[in-house]
């Protein structure tokens, strides 16, 4: 049961994609019941009806206080906020529409809004459509970049993790051929500084170990394969060392994640996305969790999209949502702060 008295806000994602599923898959399975009213979903209630008569219940929704609404499934139930009054029979599954992108966008701002106001424990976000904001009028590529200008914090750290492996990435979303122009001492020195004090902060890691991988093969190779490791790593792992964090490498990627797995580091720091991505999605296809790191609130989200080729088939996996929800209630625990109400929050 969890520690603090303010909600957990779980956004509903993209009404067209499996976001909606897949929360109530989760609450039917009862991988959700230990969270009680502690959590709150921001969304649409009609939305959310339609998924659960996808699933199979008869869904019933029940006005409450402070203009929240009961959603009753079966045996199980979940409070939320709506947000959004979208007609289903326009909204089809699958479909990219700006009025869906219009309502993510609402689900996302009160969620990070009631996250910084010290009225929630922190918010876990369901996928949303990239494509889909931008045709609603959002200039940001996506949740994370939102979410750091809302807050006014200028680096974040993507984070993917699981129970056997974390990766760190010192660049996210570009061409394999922009990563090295793009790598900097100083943008991994922020990347390794940003993972130890989150780590210590909401993981409660008190002397995090951290990897730090190389870019080119077997770590350049003293030059032949390339010279940013020295050039750019070797520098920021130093510096990093010399402010007293647990940092060694940098190690070639082909060998370092067999160790890692096994214990001898709390994570890893990648250079570009496909570096960490890969062996984390091998271990944790399913249960990945998105952290951002360096953030004044705690956000997590599911490891994947929107799915819209799945979208409306019942056939969606929760596994990601519910470890994004557990993750999220270890970090709001771990941050011990007090919010205005006097509970324990994240923020």
């Amino acid at each position: 049961m969890p520690s603090f008295a303010c909600p957990l806000i779980l956004t509903q994602g993209d009404p067209a994609g499996i976001g909606p599923e897949i929360i109530v898959k989760a609450a039917l399975e009862g991988t959700l019941a230990a969270w009680g009213d502690a959590l709150l979903v921001a969304g649409d209630g009609a939305i959310l009806q339609r998924a659960a008569v996808l699933l199979g219940v008869a869904a019933e929704r029940r006005p409450a206080a402070n203009g929240e609404e009961l959603l009753r499934l079966g045996s199980h139930g979940l409070r939320v906020r709506p947000l959004s009054q979208l007609d289903p029979q326009q909204t089809p599954f699958g479909q990219l529409r700006a009025a869906n992108g219009r309502a993510m966008l609402d689900y996302i701002e009160w969620a990070c809004a009631e996250c910084r106001a010290g009225r929630a424990a922190g918010m876990v976000t369901a996928p949303i459509h990239k494509e889909a904001i931008h045709a609603a009028g959002c200039l940001f590529p996506g949740h994370t970049e939102l979410l750091a200008e809302r807050c006014g914090t200028e680096q974040v750290v993507m984070m993917l993790a699981g129970s056997r492996l974390r990766v760190c990435l010192v660049t996210t979303h570009l061409a394999l051929r922009a990563v090295p122009a793009a790598l900097t001492s100083a943008a991994i020195l922020a990347t390794i500084k940003v993972t130890a004090a989150a780590l210590q902060r909401d993981f409660a890691l008190p002397q995090p170990r951290l990897a730090v991988l190389a870019l080119n093969p077997h770590a350049g190779e003293n030059g032949l394969f390339g010279d940013e490791e020295q050039r750019l790593i070797v520098p920021a792992i130093e510096r990093a060392q010399a402010a007293g964090l647990a940092v060694s490498g940098p190690h070639s990627a082909d060998t370092l994640f067999h160790f890692a797995v096994q214990g001898r580091y709390d994570a890893v720091i990648c250079m570009y996305h496909d570096q960490g991505l890969i062996p984390l999605k091998l271990l944790h296809f399913d249960d990945g969790v998105n952290v951002s790191l360096g953030l004044p609130i705690v956000r997590t989200s599911v490891d994947h999209g929107t799915a819209y080729d799945l979208a409306g088939s019942g056939r969606a996996n929760p596994a990601s949502l519910v470890a994004a929800v557990n993750m999220a209630a270890q970090m709001a625990r771990n941050r011990q702060g007090r919010c205005a109400g006097g509970c324990q929050h994240a923020g």
